[in-house]
C-alpha cells in the first residue's frame, strides 16, 4: 500500500498495514507523533474506517473533535491495529475497547427516577 504523502521512513523497512474504524459521532484525529522523521496526521470522519502503514512500534493518537477544540481521547499501539493480507484484524483490542466492552451499561429504564432528565428540566434550568 503506497502513502504518497507523508511517507514511511526510508531507513526501517519493517511495517504493518493497519486499520481503525472510527466508531463515535465525532469526527477524529489520527495522529503518530512518536517516530521520528515521519509525520502521520489524517482526519477521520463518523464511520469512516482509516488504513495505512506504520510501524510497529508507533502509536496512533486519537483525538475527538469538540466544539472548538479537540481533547486526546485515545493512543493505540499500531501494532494492535494491525490487519493481514486479508484484512483480517489482530485479535488484541486496545484498553479502552475492553473497558468499554466490560463497563456495566444503564439504560434509561435502569436509572432511578431521581436521575431521570427531561426536556421539561432542561428547559426550567435554562430558565432560571
Amino acid at each position: 500500500m503506497a502513502q504518497i504523502l507523508d511517507p514511511l521512513p526510508s531507513n526501517n523497512q519493517d511495517h504493518i498495514l493497519c486499520c481503525y474504524v472510527n466508531a463515535t459521532s465525532h469526527i477524529q484525529i489520527a495522529r503518530i507523533t512518536n517516530i521520528p522523521s515521519w509525520y502521520f496526521e489524517r482526519v477521520v470522519f463518523p464511520g469512516q474506517r482509516l488504513v495505512f502503514e506504520a510501524l510497529p512500534e508507533a502509536l496512533l493518537e486519537i483525538h475527538t473533535g469538540m466544539m472548538a477544540s479537540a481533547i486526546l481521547s485515545d493512543t493505540i499501539p499500531c501494532d494492535r491495529l494491525s490487519v493481514d493480507e486479508n484484512g483480517n484484524r489482530s485479535p488484541k483490542p486496545s484498553l479502552k475497547q475492553v473497558e468499554a466492552a466490560t463497563a456495566p451499561k444503564q439504560s434509561l429504564e435502569t436509572l432511578p427516577s431521581k436521575s431521570r432528565v427531561t426536556a421539561e428540566h432542561l428547559t426550567l434550568a435554562t430558565l432560571g
